[in-house]
């Protein structure tokens, strides 16, 4: 066993197909696939499952992968301090919903931890390709939201893909809308004060029940529905449409700008936000500074009162 075939192996697993790590690592897919073979050979397990569109980890795989992440990421670390080496380019992957907060902690990982070479990956996506990163072990950590609706469903798919949910904190509902929406001066809105606005909602793809929506009420009958895939997408339609979306009400203006507003929004329901990860893997290097700045941000907005 060598350190190259821990690299190798990693990347299959980051990747979920031959072909496409071999692409990043710049071997042949026949040498790469023959590395993967000698090294299961020499553990004497299977460490992927051949699918019709590319590799999942298998059971002992997940295990075998969370050790190698660790012994890889301390090594280029000690090479990089210590023995001179050219900078590492340290990887790592979150999967999330669509929350700045998420975004805001990725940024701060970056310019503390990033160093000189990086290749950092943020895939804002639907719910259940979250909870199937995580899973296949192609991202470390995943956000998402459990409620009372979707809570049991949600729970249950987590167990079946021997996920965790830990939860950063607990935020009320409100809706985000542009900055010239008649809602945006309200101290609060119902309901039916959305009724004439276009909602906006994020499409969940062929897992698009109920139960995956990434917005509260989702099941409430709208009059004006646009589906959409990525947040700019959202906002544009936010200020051109004076549109709105149901979320948490938490925003970082410095991010994003002065243009959107959160305003409350008077229904009975919370939002537990929290991360996920493996219950085989450890979190490596960088998913347990992630996380820490995930901590890190929650408190802030505990602090300033907008979420507990």
């Amino acid at each position: 066993m060598t350190f190259v075939q821990l690299k190798y192996v990693l990347a299959v697993a980051r990747e979920g197909s031959i072909s496409r790590a071999a692409k990043t690592l710049f071997i042949s897919q026949p040498s790469l696939s023959a590395a993967v073979h000698e090294l299961e050979a020499e553990l004497g397990i299977t460490l992927f499952r051949r699918t019709s569109t590319g590799v999942a980890v298998t059971t002992d795989g997940e295990e075998f992968l969370g050790y190698a992440r660790q012994v890889i990421e301390q090594t280029d670390l000690i090479e990089e301090r210590y023995l001179g080496t050219a900078p590492v380019r340290h990887q790592f992957c979150v999967s999330c919903q669509h929350y700045s907060f998420a975004v805001e902690a990725f940024v701060a990982l970056i310019k503390a931890h990033g160093g000189r070479a990086y290749d950092f990956r943020i895939r804002e996506t639907q719910t259940y390709e979250i909870i199937e990163d995580v899973a296949a072990l192609r991202s470390e950590v995943g956000v998402l939201y459990l409620n009372d609706f979707n809570r049991a469903v949600i729970e249950r798919t987590l167990e079946d893909n021997a996920l965790r949910f830990t939860r950063l904190f607990t935020a009320t509902p409100h809706v985000f809308v542009g900055t010239g929406s008649p809602l945006a001066t309200r101290s609060s809105v119902s309901l039916a004060d959305l009724e004439p606005f276009p909602r906006l909602s994020y499409e969940q793809g062929e897992h698009n029940a109920f139960y995956f929506a990434e917005e509260l009420a989702s099941t409430r009958a709208s009059a004006k529905d646009i589906l959409v895939r990525d947040r700019a997408t959202l906002f544009n339609l936010m200020v051109g449409l004076d549109g709105y979306t149901i979320s948490s009400g938490i925003i970082d203006s410095d991010l994003y700008g002065p243009n959107i507003v959160a305003v409350p929004l008077e229904l009975d329901d919370a939002m537990e936000i929290g991360y996920i990860t493996h219950t085989r893997v450890t979190p490596g290097t960088y998913g347990a500074l992630y996380i820490e700045e995930l901590k890190r941000t929650a408190e802030a907005a505990r602090r300033s009162g907008r979420v507990r």
